[in-house]
């Protein structure tokens, strides 16, 4: 049950019924009517924009139009009170019987409770991480992990057929540099001496196992062979060895993809599939033989002004062509790109989500390009730029550098302060701000570390029903009703404003999944646990708000009611931050 759905849908009805707005009814837009919570909870509990959108097109002011539908509104039994406020937004007051069997509907639905239809099936493709399988994942990688596995976890959550992608990036040079440091270390593994890794190279220890691990498999096999032979062996074994050690880093942060797309396949069968791509394009018109301008700035020394072929991408919103086939003839990094959104497209998704670094800012216009021209617009593209963490230790800058080997790793940092940590203050800034994440601020147990607090929310839920059970040793909690129990009970305005928060969370993850911007969840279980706090901390000024009452039997049912409600929400939404709600806190 969507409180404000339901609102939206009584109000237009309202509407329907008043004689002004019924003879202008064909020129009126209530796609325009909205309702939400007002901006001052003191003013009631939901409000509508009606009035303001309406006025002008049935020749009435704002204010005249919402004293009219304030009469018709009043009308309804579930409505306790309606004024006027500024130029014409319209408060509503809901009765106590409403809210009463909202929270019945709450506790029936359970971790239901929240899940949305707005995606109505639509397949919907959510590529995240997707680092080079050149070493372990470092905290660099952290934060769009988890954006990309909230979201994906957010999106399902509000009725989307999710897959959760991630794109191997096993075709480039990068990979080559790979095979290489793997060979050096290879070669030590047999006892030589290899001194200090020449530049150019990765010098992380993380390689040393595997070139022990080929070395028991080859022996000295591959150092008698000519490069052209030992480094395609080399590769793979790397790739593989590499991919093993990042699924299990993203394991360890709760990460988990559904599809592993190797880059190498595009260019598998003579780079059949990026060849199909750009013949695509051309039979599009989008591809031409011509050259580019110099890049801005200082010009390279090696730059030539070469004839290339182009993709058209300016036509479909980019700022300038760009390059699928070199002067060489050999394919750029680009047409790869052009060839898996193909691929991607072709597999049934029309919408689509790329999490990338701030880093990757410049590819934004030209993916979405790309998407405009293999779907002739037909699908949806959308980018999120994650903005770089900065690691704290009581204050003091940690730092990391991953071509010299001294980096921080992503399983260092699940290791010290823990997976749930990571995950929550990850998302506990909107993905386009920096965040600041210092080691010893996410594990004190304080109101300070927004993840100890939302999961001591649940754990506290959980402490009032073993509370119950030692006030009424009788009481078999599993057995009751506690949707009925609520009924004519919850009655108290600071119990009544606990149902109000827990009533946003439909509206919440509706937005939150249309906005793609999973932030949204993480803020909203913080204030939910922040009103549960706050109502057990009247509970020890006022003995008559304590969720346990040990000389009212049904009245400590009914709050259990309530309990339940909250814990089933905190529940389901720290699920979809992919981090537990623990029954007890240690």
């Amino acid at each position: 049950m969507n409180l404000f759905t339901d609102f939206e849908d009584r109000i237009k009805n309202a509407l329907e019924q008043i004689d002004i707005i019924k003879e202008k009814r064909s020129e009126l837009d209530f796609g325009r009517v909205g309702v939400e919570p007002p901006r001052d909870a003191s003013h009631g509990d939901v409000a509508t924009n009606a009035a303001m959108v309406l006025a002008k097109a049935v020749g009435t002011s704002p204010r005249a139009l919402a004293d009219i539908i304030s009469v018709k509104l009043r009308e309804d039994p579930d409505v306790a009170e309606v004024s006027v406020a500024g130029p014409g937004f319209i408060n509503i007051r809901l009765s106590v019987g409403y809210w009463q069997r909202l929270l019945a509907a709450i506790i029936t639905g359970g971790e239901v409770f929240g899940r949305s239809e707005v995606g109505a099936g639509r397949k919907v493709n959510v590529e995240y991480v997707s680092a080079n399988p050149t070493g372990p994942m470092h905290v660099g990688h952290c934060r769009g992990a988890v954006i990309g596995d909230t979201l994906a976890n957010l999106l399902q959550f509000a009725g989307y057929a999710v897959t959760k992608e991630y794109y191997i990036n096993d075709a480039g040079s990068q990979i080559d540099v790979l095979a290489r440091s793997v060979f050096l270390r290879y070669r030590e593994a047999l006892g030589e001496q290899i001194g200090e890794i020449p530049a150019g190279l990765y010098p992380g220890d993380y390689l040393v196992p595997l070139g022990k691990a080929l070395a028991e498999e080859f022996g000295t096999k591959l150092r008698g062979m000519p490069e052209a032979q030992w480094l395609p062996i080399v590769k793979d074994k790397a790739i593989d060895a590499m991919m093993v050690m990042i699924r299990e880093d993203l394991a360890a942060l709760n990460v988990r993809h559904d599809v592993f797309f190797s880059e190498r396949t595009l260019h598998d069968n003579g780079a059949a599939p990026i060849r199909t791509a750009i013949n695509d394009l051309t039979f599009k018109g989008f591809v031409y033989k011509g050259t580019l301008p110099p890049p801005k700035g200082q010009l390279p020394e090696d730059w030539e002004d070469r004839e290339q072929t182009l993709f058209r991408s300016t036509e479909v919103g980019d700022d300038i062509d760009r390059p699928l086939i070199k002067s060489d003839g050999s394919y750029t990094y680009f047409a790869a790109d052009v060839a898996y959104f193909k691929n991607k497209y072709d597999r049934g998704f029309n919408e689509m989500v790329y999490v990338l670094g701030a880093d990757h800012g410049g590819y934004v216009k030209r993916l979405e390009a790309v998407a405009r021209g293999v779907s002739d617009g037909q699908a949806k593209l959308t980018v999120l730029l994650c903005q770089l963490v900065k690691l704290f230790r009581n204050g003091e800058p940690v730092k990391m550098s991953k071509r010299s080997g001294d980096f921080v790793t992503l399983r260092d940092v699940v290791e010290e302060v823990g997976r749930d940590s990571v995950r929550f203050m990850m998302l506990y800034r909107k993905s386009s701000e920096p965040l600041d994440f210092d080691f010893a601020k996410v594990t004190e147990q304080s109101k300070d570390n927004p993840v100890f607090y939302v999961q001591y929310a649940h754990a506290r839920c959980m402490s009032i029903f073993r509370q119950a059970r030692e006030a009424f040793p009788d009481l078999d909690i599993a057995s009751l009703d506690l949707a009925k129990a609520v009924d004519g009970r919850i009655v108290d305005p600071a119990e009544l404003q606990l149902v109000a928060k827990l009533a946003e969370f439909p509206r919440v993850i509706e937005a939150a999944a249309q906005a793609q911007e999973p932030h949204r969840i993480a803020f909203y279980l913080f204030d939910l646990a922040s009103s549960l706090h706050g109502h057990w901390n009247k509970g020890k000024d006022f003995p008559e708000l304590r969720f346990v009452n040990d000389k009212n039997r049904e009245l400590t049912i009914a709050r259990l009611g309530l309990v339940y409600a909250v814990a089933s929400v905190l529940k389901s939404g720290l699920g979809i931050t992919g981090t537990a709600a623990p029954d007890e806190m240690r």
